[in-house]
């Protein structure tokens, strides 16, 4: 099939990966411009970006140079809105990660892990004008660890997503489109604001903050402080396992208390 990639995050490689090594004839790659990055915020291309030229493909970085009439548009995590000319052109399928019509939006994996989610899937879905709304060709549940990151559970979504879109091109009849039922919730995106850690909260929000956000910030004794790892004891306790003071690398939580030496330890909301 001759197929139009559109995504943007590090996830969706192996996703795209798995398509252009089914065979397909791949386009045209869409992804979105290289971002300020790091330190020195120095223009960073995309993860999709990269892959697209290190496979030779053709990468575009602004929606309004589509000018295709591809067999099908496939769109991961892309972050971009299409209009009528992208979605006129040809059928248009996404994966969406959340069991539709739950958590539509733009970020459903973080809010599953930030709720405290066990489960949740993987949808192939068509793409149309409302948000998330399209029919729904395939649907996969896949569970949530108490541990699991964002970053896990984007392997797993890469992973479940890859062998659904490769089965679907290979036989996109077979797969016939079911509308949406059930009650409809919809995501936020997710800022700084919500890394910082309320110590009045239950442990087990603060361990879902933790995980879903990559990091929690807080203060320990006047210093500024990124919780990275967290666990549940078998008490119900919240155990820090892995922290990083400013300025300073990571460690664990034994060898920071010892740079305290003795003194007490405060947790003090931002």
């Amino acid at each position: 099939m001759k197929v139009v990639l559109m995504g943007t995050n590090g996830f969706v490689v192996p996703i795209f990966d798995a398509v252009k090594n089914a065979g397909h004839e791949i386009m045209a790659v869409f992804t979105r411009a290289p971002k300020p990055a790091g330190r020195k915020q120095m223009l960073t291309p995309s993860p999709v970006d990269t892959w697209a030229h290190e496979n030779g493909l053709p990468v575009y970085t602004n929606i309004n140079e589509y000018n295709f009439s591809p067999d099908i548009i496939c769109v991961v995590s892309y972050g971009v809105i299409l209009r009528d000319n992208v979605l006129s052109s040809a059928p248009c399928v996404n994966i969406h990660p959340s069991a539709l019509p739950k958590y539509r939006g733009p970020s459903p994996i973080r809010t599953a892990i930030y709720n405290g989610d066990e489960k949740s899937a993987v949808c192939l879905m068509d793409v149309v004008s409302e948000l998330d709304a399209g029919d729904v060709h395939m649907c996969r549940e896949f569970e949530i660890g108490e541990n699991d990151t964002n970053t896990d559970i984007e392997g797993k979504v890469s992973e479940i997503g890859a062998q659904m879109l490769v089965e679907y091109l290979r036989d996109p009849n077979g797969h016939p489109g079911v509308p949406q039922s059930g009650a409809v919730t919809y995501t936020r995106k997710f800022t700084g604001a919500d890394e910082i850690i309320d110590w009045t909260r239950d442990a087990r929000d603060i361990h879902n903050q933790v995980r879903a956000m990559g990091a929690g910030r807080t203060k320990i004794n006047g210093i500024d402080v990124k919780i990275l790892q967290t666990k549940i004891d078998t008490t119900g306790a919240l155990q820090i396992l892995r922290l990083q003071p400013a300025g300073k690398k990571p460690m664990d939580w034994k060898s920071f208390v010892n740079g305290l030496r003795g003194a007490e330890i405060k947790f003090d909301c931002e």
